[in-house]
């Protein structure tokens, strides 16, 4: 039997706040981003969602005394630590995986109750296979395939005060970004991966761009870089599309969060985010 390349599309990013949940919720909200209510997954992790049109943002933690469950999660940095594909068949994604030589551990099942907007109970349920943990530094790569999809893309949490309407870019700095590309071009394949005039390669993945870039590029685009940056490569900032740039600078201003104002974007630095930079645009 054949098996299938993965198509690369980004379901979404995970960044772990560890257990800094309640002040990791309220400076999101305070960046103009409605949140779920928290959620509590069976393996012992916690969560909140910012959900838009395809893709969402994940604050992954977790609460007093259930620190000793999933550890390995919480040995990356705060920030950024999740780059997640989606699949439909996480199965299928194993075994191709496997014959690449890129496999983690076994494709593994997990499930969190949810309330629905109209009040209604539900399970979120979910099955995952991830990236060999040795060719991801500092965080994961995984694929997630979604059993109830509706129990997380509901349109009424797709609204923000900010109008972010999906995650367009997610940037990986590095000193060498082609090392740092080097386990997605095994994953999907060389041809597509594009190497840019700035040094960076990238990925398109659905709606976004995933982006392997030096950290001068980083530096740049968004106004500086994690404060513990050590030069190994790392998950580091988040460009987001909104509808309209003055209800980030609104939200912004209201939250009271420090942020740097350009032409045709608004840039908040890793260090008011919890380690991300984020990147608002049109």
């Amino acid at each position: 039997m054949a098996i299938s390349v993965p198509v690369p599309r980004l379901d979404h990013v995970v960044i772990n706040v560890a257990s800094q949940l309640d002040d990791a919720s309220a400076l999101f909200r305070r960046l103009g981003f409605q949140l779920t209510e928290r959620g509590h997954h069976s393996l012992g992790s916690s969560n909140h969602l910012a959900i838009f049109g395809d893709n969402y943002l994940e604050l992954l933690g977790f609460e007093p005394g259930r620190g000793n469950l999933r550890q390995d999660l919480w040995q990356s940095p705060i920030g950024l630590s999740g780059l997640v594909w989606k699949t439909e068949d996480a199965d299928a994604v194993w075994r191709y995986l496997e014959s690449q030589d890129i496999d983690g551990d076994l494709p593994a099942s997990f499930f969190r109750p949810v309330t629905l907007p109209d009040g209604t109970e539900q399970e979120a349920r979910f099955r995952t296979v991830r990236l060999r943990p040795s060719l991801v530094a500092n965080g994961r790569s995984f694929f997630c395939q979604h059993d109830t999809p509706d129990s997380v893309w509901q349109d009424a949490w797709r609204v923000h005060p900010n109008g972010v309407s999906d995650i367009v870019e997610f940037v990986v700095v590095a000193q060498d970004p082609a090392a740092a590309a080097q386990p997605y071009s095994r994953l999907f394949g060389a041809d597509k991966l594009t190497a840019c005039q700035e040094g960076a390669f990238v990925l398109k993945a659905g709606v976004a761009t995933v982006r392997f870039a030096s950290a001068e590029y980083v530096t740049q685009r968004f106004a500086g870089l994690p404060i513990d940056y050590d030069g190994s490569a790392r998950m580091a900032g988040l460009s987001l599309r909104t509808t309209d740039l003055r209800k980030v600078k609104a939200s912004l201003l209201l939250g009271d969060v420090p942020f740097r104002e350009e032409e045709a974007a608004i840039i908040v630095g890793a260090e008011q985010a919890f380690g991300v930079a984020l990147r608002f645009q049109l």
